[in-house]
């Protein structure tokens, strides 16, 4: 899943009647476009009889997969209901330019009011323009669905799958088809439950992120004495920092916390959606624990692309599935899925970092309260 996290402050209306934003000054979005589709490719080729099946497919098991899921978790998301946009690769990466566009605009007013805003603009501009679409490229070659938390509300409800992916996979795998499609089905609508049956979650996270955001220092030499002072810290305290990142170096304090309570709530989210994905599938999907297995080992490849992977953040999602997943698993074997629901009343029944891999303390601080 890639999430979206609500409303960003409006940029200043320009000359032509425009809204002047101030991330299409701080990253050249075309070339992003550019570098995304470039480096994403088509992929497999589909017939037109292929795409309609895949767009047929999902049009079906997507409500299906709502009324299941919606039954089993006892959470509700109210209208709009959920519905499929079968798109490629393409399409996919444009889509979350427009998301990291909103996301960047008060980070992008912060870089272009300082010092640095002004340096090597141009230059700027299509280098970032270009990391981040090559960045989205690679990922779009290995989306399977997604629910995108960005998305205005009226397209809330929407569930993107990137269809020569899914195909991909199918035929690679020998997977049934409308099987797989209605388990992949069931993890994204679980995303979209999520979100729809807890309206005060997408401003929790989307205040997280503006915090961070905000909290970024610009100056270098501020940067090169953080820097410094981490590995010193790091030298005496290796296990505050183990599983981390390297970036978790240039944190200040605040910024860890705040980066801390967003894998917790990610942890939570992946975990409770492929909890309920596996749970709902027993019984009524055939290979469902085929594949489960199959993308549980594509998260967890060796070699070059696991290095890889570990640069840009994938491990920590495979991590965020796994240890989710088992918090999730362990709290409704003690307390039910009633006790676990008690997690979305508000954000301070959030799981904590910590509690993560010990749902105990969690289980002690809210649900036996």
């Amino acid at each position: 899943m890639s999430a979206g996290f609500g409303p960003f402050k409006a940029g200043a209306v320009g000359e032509n009647g425009r809204m002047d934003l101030a991330a299409e000054k701080l990253i050249d979005w075309r070339i992003a476009r550019a570098a995304g589709a470039r480096v994403g490719g088509a992929g497999p080729t589909l017939s037109s009889l292929d795409r309609a099946r895949l767009i047929e497919d999902f049009s079906e098991a997507v409500p299906q997969a709502e009324e299941l899921v919606t039954a089993f978790t006892g959470l509700d998301p109210g209208p709009p209901r959920s519905r499929p946009w079968v798109m490629d690769r393409s399409q996919w990466v444009g889509q979350n330019l427009m998301a990291f566009e909103r996301i960047l605009e008060p980070f992008a007013r912060k870089v272009l009011s300082s010092r640095v805003g002004g340096t090597l603009a141009p230059a700027r501009r299509v280098i970032l323009g270009g990391q981040v679409g090559g960045l989205l490229g690679y990922v779009s070659h290995r989306v399977l669905g997604q629910y995108d938390v960005f998305l205005p509300p009226d397209d809330d409800g929407l569930l993107y799958f990137v269809a020569p992916n899914v195909v991909s996979l199918e035929r690679k795998h020998r997977f049934e088809p409308q099987p797989f499609r209605l388990w992949l089905s069931l993890h994204e609508v679980a995303h979209r439950i999520q979100f729809g049956a807890t309206p005060w979650l997408r401003g929790h996270l989307s205040g997280l992120m503006e915090s961070y955001l905000d909290s970024v220092e610009l100056d270098p030499r501020w940067l090169m004495d953080t820097l410094k002072s981490a590995v010193e810290d790091l030298r005496r305290r290796p296990a505050e920092y183990r599983g981390l990142g390297w970036i978790f170096l240039l944190m200040t304090a605040d910024q860890r916390d705040i980066v801390k309570q967003m894998q917790a709530i990610m942890s939570l989210l992946e975990g409770h959606a492929t909890f309920a994905m596996n749970r709902v599938a027993q019984g009524r999907v055939r290979g469902a624990e085929r594949f489960d297995r199959t993308l549980h080992e594509r998260r967890n490849r060796a070699g070059v692309e696991k290095m890889l992977h570990k640069v840009i953040g994938f491990d920590l999602k495979a991590r965020q599935y796994d240890q989710g997943e088992r918090f999730v698993a362990s709290i409704v074997g003690r307390v039910g899925m009633d006790g676990l629901n008690q997690v979305w009343r508000g954000p301070e029944n959030l799981p904590r970092i910590d509690e993560i891999s010990r749902p105990e303390l969690w289980i002690a601080r809210v649900a036996a309260a």
